[in-house]
């Protein structure tokens, strides 16, 4: 895959698309490069029939996403004009997450702060290693923060973590944020790698129309009930039950052997 960045890299092994924020130095900050590769990787994902799953994590045994990369803040947020197109390639960046169709996994380790969290808080399910550390430091900036961005992260933990985490702008521990609800399962650094694996694997053996529909379903129960497109839901549930994989997997459960899905 061809990127005009080298601080972002992707790659597909074994049905998982890995995509790698690749800012070591800088603690993976995020660049404005880094941003504007997020589309062409999470596209190239989507239409790759071989990814079933796409994981995304950091470079190195420091950070996942540290934050935004500050450092370009004077170049591409100091007037009207330049923050206007930061907020552009950022956007671009958002609906790449959420047009895609496939499960996505965070696999954390070391720092997960600011938009690094915001990042993670997109996959659907994180998984963090026991010395990650989390955090908004915004209320520590200046920052303005918008409300796409709390509204989210009231979501998933509640208006009273949410409160803490952001007015605090403090660090919390990978055990915090698990009672928090901002990750899913907690463990050792040694471990991390070998547990995502395994999730991912287990998820990419799993009828892929059925997983997706699973996803959508869940992601409509979050939108308010005016928004929701039950429909689609519907139409999706109706295409598993017309689909070749519904028969391979009757066919594989009375044969007691496992199936083989091919995703339609």
């Amino acid at each position: 895959m061809e990127l005009k960045t080298t601080k972002m890299l992707a790659r597909v092994e074994d049905g998982v698309g890995w995509m790698v924020f690749n800012n070591p130095e800088r603690r993976n900050a995020m660049s404005l490069a880094m941003n504007e590769a997020i589309p062409t990787i999470l596209g190239a994902f989507n239409e790759d029939p071989t990814v079933r799953v796409v994981v995304m994590t950091g470079a190195g045994d420091k950070a996942f996403v540290s934050g935004a990369d500050i450092s370009e803040f004077e170049a591409h947020r100091s007037s009207p004009e330049t923050i206007a197109e930061f907020d552009r390639i950022g956007d671009l960046a958002a609906r790449a997450f959420a047009d895609l169709e496939k499960p996505l996994i965070a696999m954390i380790r070391g720092f997960c702060m600011g938009g690094g969290l915001m990042t993670a808080m997109r996959a659907d399910i994180r998984i963090a290693s026991d010395d990650s550390q989390f955090g908004v430091p915004a209320a520590k900036l200046g920052l303005g923060y918008g409300f796409g961005g709390v509204k989210s992260l009231m979501d998933l933990v509640g208006p009273a973590y949410a409160r803490e985490i952001l007015f605090t702008g403090g660090r919390f521990s990978a055990e915090e944020a698990w009672r928090m609800g901002l990750v899913n399962r907690v463990v050792a650094v040694e471990e991390l790698e070998p547990s995502v694996r395994e999730l991912a694997s287990t998820i990419a053996a799993n009828a892929p129309m059925t997983v997706n529909t699973l996803r959508v379903a869940v992601n409509e129960a979050l939108r308010d009930p005016g928004r929701r497109d039950l429909e689609k839901v519907e139409r999706m549930v109706e295409a598993c039950f017309a689909s070749d994989d519904y028969k391979e997997g009757r066919r594989a459960f009375m044969e007691k052997r496992k199936p083989e899905f091919i995703g339609r």
